[in-house]
């Protein structure tokens, strides 16, 4: 077996002692069959663990494709933040937008339990789309361990990031938090909620105006957007609940996003936005001129207070 694999085993240039094999256990146990020996592909896997020592794996997204000099003092920041909020009892919310997916009859990988069979469009088209995509947005309350999706069509834009927070506190956060006198809220550095987007501010200005309720924003340093806490403790479990499904319109992507809870108790509420969202609009000229954003004094680009 052992010379059956090594002709298409490779090794890694750089990590002594590291190697892996495309060939596939089935065209394996026909080549050692022709050997007059018998083995059935799972006691080859077997054999390949034990003796060669090699284990399938997936590729890990792990390689920086850059680094901030603030990544250490920002995330010290984060935590300061985060421990403060949570021994006043105020919420601590970790927003981002989840990836924009096409309503219609289009494939998703995963598999479904189902009496029938799974027909979809053979191309990803987004002109066949019905609802055109969806955009999901989160809100996810990392004391509470509950979340809330806002599920909008058009673009990804400041007005629907604000606008979802605002949402969230009448469906969720006001029961919850109705003393708070504060919320922080963890974003990412770039994207429709990203540091450096004046629409943001202005809306999330006005969400803080409306609900009385000054909010305080802390971005993640640059490159680091995957250690934002509702990419692995909501969003993951979003795909999962669409994975192997044909969503052919928002409606039921609502549905199948209500329906998803884990073991560890997690709570997610969706609800679709009643209006699309349309990129290009312009923050207003008296914002600019005046815009009450309260920056930290140090790291202030990515620490501020929105107040009410």
């Amino acid at each position: 077996m052992e010379t059956e694999v090594t002709t298409q085993t490779a090794g890694s240039p750089v990590h002594d002692g590291q190697i892996w094999t495309s060939i596939g256990l089935r065209v394996i146990a026909s080549a050692i069959d022709r050997l007059g020996f018998s083995l059935s592909p799972g006691v080859i896997a077997e054999i390949l663990r034990r003796n060669l020592k090699l284990g399938r794996r997936k590729i890990s997204k792990d390689i920086p494709l850059g680094a901030s000099e603030f990544r250490q003092p920002q995330f010290d920041r984060l935590q300061q933040l985060r421990q403060q909020y949570e021994r006043l009892g105020w919420p601590i919310l970790s927003v981002d937008t989840k990836k924009k997916e096409l309503i219609g009859q289009f494939s998703r990988s995963g598999r479904s339990w189902t009496d029938g069979s799974l027909h979809a469009f053979d191309h990803d088209f987004g002109s066949y789309s019905s609802d055109s995509k969806a955009i999901p947005y989160g809100v996810y309350d990392t004391v509470a361990n509950e979340a809330f999706v806002y599920l909008a069509t058009g673009a990804d834009t400041g007005e629907l990031a604000a606008d979802a927070v605002r949402r969230w506190w009448y469906r969720m956060g006001r029961t919850r938090y109705a003393d708070a006198g504060g919320m922080l809220l963890l974003a990412d550095c770039g994207g429709s909620n990203g540091y450096r987007v004046p629409l943001y501010r202005e809306r999330l200005h006005r969400v803080a105006v409306t609900l009385g309720i000054p909010i305080r924003v802390a971005h993640l340093p640059p490159y680091c957007s995957k250690y934002n806490p509702i990419d692995h403790r909501l969003f993951c479990h979003l795909t999962r609940a669409i994975s192997g499904r044909l969503v052919e319109s928002l409606s039921w992507m609502q549905t199948l996003i209500s329906k998803v809870n884990t073991r560890t108790g997690l709570k997610v509420v969706c609800e679709l936005a009643r209006k699309v969202y349309h990129s290009g609009i312009k923050v207003e000229q008296a914002f600019k001129d005046n815009e009450p954003t309260q920056r930290d004094s140090s790291l202030s680009k990515f620490n501020y207070v929105i107040p009410c």
